[in-house]
């Protein structure tokens, strides 16, 4: 093998061990600047956009155990990569496609799960991370403060009959 192209696997291999998720785009009609922005865009997710071979993605995805990607590796090919937050990218991507209508999700690797377009939508519209955890906060403070409701519900009923007999034997005096 080529020297050139062992150097284009060992990029692509490192690109793809970023992150648990690979997004595979098809960026066909987006000019210079329209990948400058989607960067941008990326960027504040910590995600990466990188134009690839198909080939050299065939032979890294191979090396790496990936599922085999043979069917999305048509056309021009460009990897998003990085950052933590799938869901979050991944919603970038559907913004951007909205907006300008010229990136389009191939495919994606989730997990070392294959992934079609539509359910790399469905990861689109799942909450951010963020609102996740407050959802699971919630639920989980749910349960303590309705015990902690229940807990003060008997001293509060002995308060309030307390409370009853003082006003009745007040209102008879």
């Amino acid at each position: 093998m080529r020297a050139e192209k062992q150097y284009l696997i060992a990029e692509i291999d490192s690109h793809l061990k970023k992150s648990d998720y690979v997004i595979l785009a098809n960026f066909t009609g987006a000019t210079v600047a329209d990948v400058a922005e989607l960067r941008g865009r990326l960027a504040a997710e910590k995600a990466e956009f990188h134009v690839v071979k198909n080939s050299s993605l065939r032979v890294a995805a191979q090396a790496l155990g990936l599922p085999a990607l043979d069917h999305a590796l048509t056309g021009p090919t460009a990897v998003v990569v990085g950052g933590k937050n799938s869901a979050g990218v991944a919603k970038i991507l559907k913004q951007f496609f909205k907006d300008k209508q010229k990136v389009e999700v191939k495919a994606g690797i989730l997990s070392n799960k294959l992934i079609t377009p539509k359910q790399v939508e469905q990861l689109a519209d799942l909450p951010s991370l963020d609102v996740l955890r407050a959802q699971l906060l919630g639920l989980l403070n749910q349960p303590a403060s309705m015990f902690v409701r229940v807990i003060n519900a008997a001293p509060q009923g002995l308060v309030n009959v307390l409370q009853a007999k003082v006003r009745a034997a007040g209102a008879q005096s």
